[in-house]
């Protein structure tokens, strides 16, 4: 599931150069048994099977760096119990030298696993059927913000950066169709033109996302 992601474009090419690398840990590696068993029937019942403890203990183990400190490595857990996934906590995570992504699967994950992680994400009020796509996306959005992996400023007027989405953007031709660039942004003053980006930033954020606005 991850192999394709992760091997084109702009990942790729931050791995080849060694600014970002991304490694895999198979959990059922640390299964018990003949079949190497992951999961078990939830204690009171219920549908559906819960992953073990101990198994993803023991692979959260293998998946530690030992040489960096505590405070240098973060195990997170992909649920949707967790705080949700925004730009702040993608900048925060791009500044932690080793990021450990536990993917839930099944029905759940033993409640104990609390005990080894330090803490729980979700990308949203929706469920996937396991949680390889949600560490797809923390991925992604974790690594084009470490340095070198993008040119310099290209990430300062991005949607979420600050509190307001991005100004509308144009480009050739100037008129398609009686649909016009704004003569703002052909008039070359660019003092006139930071002014235009951030009143339409304002307005673009109050409009969709007004609650993104600070009172």
């Amino acid at each position: 599931m991850f192999a394709g992601p992760f091997d084109y474009s702009i990942i790729n090419r931050a791995r080849e150069k060694k600014l970002v690398s991304i490694a895999f840990v198979n959990i059922r590696d640390f299964g018990e048994g003949k079949h190497k068993t992951v999961d078990d029937k939830a204690y009171g019942g219920g549908r559906g099977m819960i992953l073990k403890v101990d198994v993803l203990e023991r692979a959260i183990q293998e998946a530690k760096d030992k040489k960096l400190k505590k405070s240098e490595e973060k195990i997170v857990l992909l649920s949707p119990k967790g705080k949700t996934f925004n730009q702040k906590k993608a900048v925060s995570f791009s500044k932690t030298k080793h990021l450990i992504l536990i993917c839930g699967h099944y029905e759940g994950v033993d409640a104990r696993i609390e005990h080894f992680i330090d803490e729980e994400v979700s990308i949203g009020d929706f469920i996937t059927t396991g949680g390889e796509i949600p560490a797809i996306l923390i991925t992604d959005a974790v690594s084009r913000l470490i340095n070198g992996v993008l040119p310099e400023g290209v990430t300062d007027d991005e949607s979420f950066s600050k509190e307001t989405l991005e100004y509308p953007q144009y480009t050739r031709p100037e008129i398609y169709k009686n649909l016009s660039v704004p003569k703002i942004l052909i008039s070359g003053n660019h003092e006139k033109i930071e002014e235009w980006k951030k009143q339409e930033s304002a307005k673009v954020t109050k409009k969709v996302r007004p609650e993104l606005l600070r009172d």
